[in-house]
This record gives structure tokens, sequence and C-alpha cells, in this order.
């Protein structure tokens, strides 16, 4: 259901912002341009949609006007029109349904995310490294940018964990639903007899936090450096680069290898250990089972599974929401936004429903 009344002021304000900022006291006022400017192209893309509805309803109601005439020669024509119009005026509001959607505040932030093996020993590696490719090009989609930040490597180029960032305005709203089991049904590198193995890798995918949101008392930790190991050439398995920090009140542990410098890799591991006593102090003040990681991934077991990628069949399924695509190679390439998109509908749905209840 549409929230007409604030689809309306949402309009009303995007024509007011148009009218001041073609005042010329206001454009030599740069803070207030600037300002204006930001919120223009925040609320732009609704009012595109709102105006695509309003047509559409009025292309609607004109079809339907013709229809009611009886002028048979016009009938095929005001048809087609009605049935266009009823198509543009539906995704219009699916599309609205989301985009006034109270907003998560966590939304904008960039994303840290885990990748594990699960069940499946050495093609659940494997498996965990087609996911990362996976985000690696939803992320070249988007325009944002990727940094691993830690990793264990297998013998074959799989990864038992590996710890990256998204970064770019909006990578958590768009990726908060990878969290949990994925599921793989393929035949495995390392299978001779052609059969097919069903293995899982589990996905975490945390909001990035900032300096300000949590503050941790240096006391409190324990930093080890070590020589960093996998990939990385000579420099970087020669030199004690690589940084493991212990958060001592809570037992949380991580660590940062990927960059030469014993400094970098510090700095990187404590935005992971920011962002995980985040993401643990909202999950507490919302009396969560346990973190919202923790409770997002399962463990890895193949029946939690969230989404299956099927090679035989060349299919996807999202088990959330009964979705099935059956053009496996572009999503594994990134192509995500049909499902992401999907998802989001969903959860807007849901959060509707709840409300009324």
């Amino acid at each position: 259901m549409i929230n007409e009344e604030k689809a309306n002021v949402i309009a009303a304000r995007y024509d007011e912002i148009i009218a001041a900022m073609s005042d010329p006291t206001v454009a030599a006022d740069n803070d207030r341009y600037t300002k204006l400017s930001q919120e223009l192209a925040e609320i732009t893309p609704i009012v595109d949609v709102i105006k695509a509805r309003t047509q559409a309803i009025e292309l609607r109601e004109e079809a339907l006007e013709l229809l009611s005439s009886g002028e048979t020669e016009l009938y095929s024509l005001a048809n087609e029109q009605l049935a266009e119009a009823k198509k543009t005026i539906e995704e219009s509001e699916e599309e609205l349904m989301v985009l006034l959607r109270p907003k998560d505040p966590r939304d904008d932030r960039s994303v840290i995310m885990e990748i594990r093996g699960g069940a499946g020993g050495e093609e659940a590696a494997l498996f965990a490294s087609t996911l990362f490719d996976m985000y690696k090009g939803y992320a070249a989609l988007k325009g944002y940018t990727v940094d691993i930040v830690d990793y264990n490597e297998t013998e074959l180029g799989g990864y038992k964990e590996l710890i990256f960032e998204i970064n770019g305005r909006g990578a958590y709203s768009r990726l908060k639903f990878e969290s949990g089991v994925h599921r793989v049904q393929r035949v495995p590198e390392t299978e001779s007899g052609g059969r097919v193995h069903t293995s899982t890798a589990t996905v975490a995918v945390l909001p990035k936090a900032e300096p300000q949101d949590v503050v941790i008392n240096p006391d409190d930790l324990k930093i080890d450096r070590y020589r960093a190991s996998g990939a990385g050439g000579q420099h970087i398995n020669k030199t004690s680069s690589a940084v493991r920090i212990t958060h001592l009140p809570t037992g949380i542990v991580v660590a940062c290898q990927d960059r030469r410098s014993q400094f970098q890799n510090r700095d990187r591991a404590m935005e992971i250990l920011q962002s995980k006593l985040w993401d643990m102090t909202r999950s507490s003040e919302k009396e969560a089972e346990d973190s919202e990681r923790r409770s997002q991934v399962g463990t890895g077991d193949r029946s939690e599974r969230i989404r299956t990628y099927n090679y035989h069949q060349g299919r996807v399924t999202d088990h959330r929401i009964g979705l099935t695509l059956y053009r496996l190679e572009s999503i594994l390439g990134g192509d995500l936004d049909e499902i992401v998109d999907a998802l989001t509908l969903d959860a807007v749905a849901k959060e509707e429903k709840d409300g009324e209840e």
C-alpha cells in the first residue's frame, strides 16, 4: 500500500527546492545551495517514480474512457494502452513501497563481509571463492570498491575463510540480505567420477562502523604481530606485517594481513573490530539471541540454506521468497539486482504487515 500522503509531501518539497534554487539570493549562498542540491539528489529518484505513476494513472483512465465509448475502431489501441498503463502503475507502486519505507540508518554504510567454507571440505572452500567472485562482480556493476582484509587459502585456491570490505554509499542496503548459508550443487573439480556434490558456504554482512559509533578502551586490546601467509609475494611473507587483535572483554578476534604495512593492517583490523562490537551492541539492544552475525549465518549445515546454486540446471533459487531464476552464469558474474530487489520488496511487505498487526 502506497503512502500517498508521504508521496505528496515529497513531490511538493521537490517543487519547493526547484523554485528556491532558481532564486539568485539562494544561489549566492553556497552552503544553502549545496544542502538543497544534496536534498534534491536524494528525492529526485522518488519524484521520477511518482510522476511515472501519475502519468500512467491518467493513461489508464483515458483508456477506460475510450473502451466505454463503444468506438470499436479504437478498441485495440485503447486495450493496449490500458495494459501498458496497468503494468507501469504496478511496477511504480512496488518501487515506491521500497523508496518510501522508513529508512534503516545503516543502509548508506559500506559493508564488511565474511565468507567461510561450510559443509563439503575442499569443494566448500572453492565455492567460497566463487561467491567472492560474484560479490566482486556485483561491486563493479554498482561502482563499489572491494578490499580484502584477511583470508585463509587452501591449496586448490579456495578459501576456508575470507573477510573483505565493499565500500560505497548504499552498499549495506543492497547486500544485507546476502547473510546466511549458500548452497551449491555441482560436479566438483576434485571429483573424478562426475557425481554432483552439495556443499555450503556461510556469508555474513556487517554495516561498517564509524569511529564515533564505538569507543574502544586500548587497555581492552591484545595485539599480536606475525608474518602474513598465502599469496602476496616474498615481501609480505618475510616481514611481520600481519596484525591480530583480541578484544579481551568479548573474546572477539580480528586479523588483517593484506597490507604491507603493519600500521595499515592494524587500522584495518580496528575497523573490523569496531563494526563487530557495534553490531553486537545493536543486537543486544534489540534483545537478539546473539550477535547479528552469528544469527545470520547459522551453522553451515546444508538444511539451513537461504539460496541454492544448481550448475546442472543453470538455476539459482532463493528459498526465502521462492524465487527461481535460470541464469546461473550471469548471477555468478555479479548480476544480483533482480534477487536483491525482490528480497527488498518482500522485506518491505513484511514490515507493513507487522505494522498492521
